[in-house]
């Protein structure tokens, strides 16, 4: 998992509230269990027609947001199923931060699992921020991990808050099996002695 200290980037404006997991990846792109690949899919019903073609006025397709890294979005976000394609899909588009005044639990603790950091602000602030969203590709956000602020492309500072076991992941890359990976000399070291007490096991 990549690590997240520092984000600048390209905020895309997204203020529909309740946005579920099935807008964010729909069912039909579940067969996977890849987690490279999803992204042309995120927000497949909102961003194609029925033939495939890109619908112009979405946010994603708009030249000024295809890049985007950080998502500005409404209340209640990722909620419905606890499909862990939808984070998937959000990191293979490019999209490391979603800034929110709530989540729904298990997409918010999938999304820290898979390298993105969601952020609960309160709704004045994600107003500012969405405002400054809005502002398109000139305006970037800065996103500061370690010093856990979201700043506005004008200067505009809000603190956020976030479990530090969850923010040490973050910073140093942990997803669950790097976690077990740094307890590595001491499991070769209980395995060793195992074998010596129980050969034959």
């Amino acid at each position: 998992m990549d690590k997240f200290t520092t984000l600048t980037g390209i905020a895309a404006p997204m203020p529909l509230v309740n946005i579920d997991t099935d807008m964010i990846i729909p069912k039909q792109f579940l067969k996977t269990i890849k987690r490279s690949g999803l992204g042309k899919n995120l927000f497949d019903e909102m961003r194609y027609t029925q033939d495939g073609k890109e619908i112009p006025d979405f946010v994603l397709n708009q030249p000024a947001y295809r890049d985007a890294q950080i998502l500005v979005a409404g209340d209640n976000f990722g909620c419905g199923s606890s499909r862990e394609h939808a984070p998937w899909a959000l990191l293979d588009f490019g999209i490391r931060c979603v800034i929110s005044t709530s989540f729904a639990d298990i997409f918010f603790n999938n999304c820290f699992k898979n390298g993105i950091l969601p952020i609960v602000l309160p709704q004045d602030a994600v107003d500012v921020l969405m405002e400054d969203a809005r502002k398109g590709a000139n305006a970037r956000m800065t996103v500061d991990l370690e010093a856990q602020t979201v700043t506005s492309s004008d200067g505009h500072s809000f603190s956020f808050e976030v479990d530090a076991f969850r923010k040490h992941c973050l910073l140093n890359g942990l997803d669950d099996i790097g976690l077990t990976l740094e307890k590595a000399a001491a499991i070769d070291a209980f395995e060793t002695g195992a074998a010596q007490a129980r050969p034959w096991v």
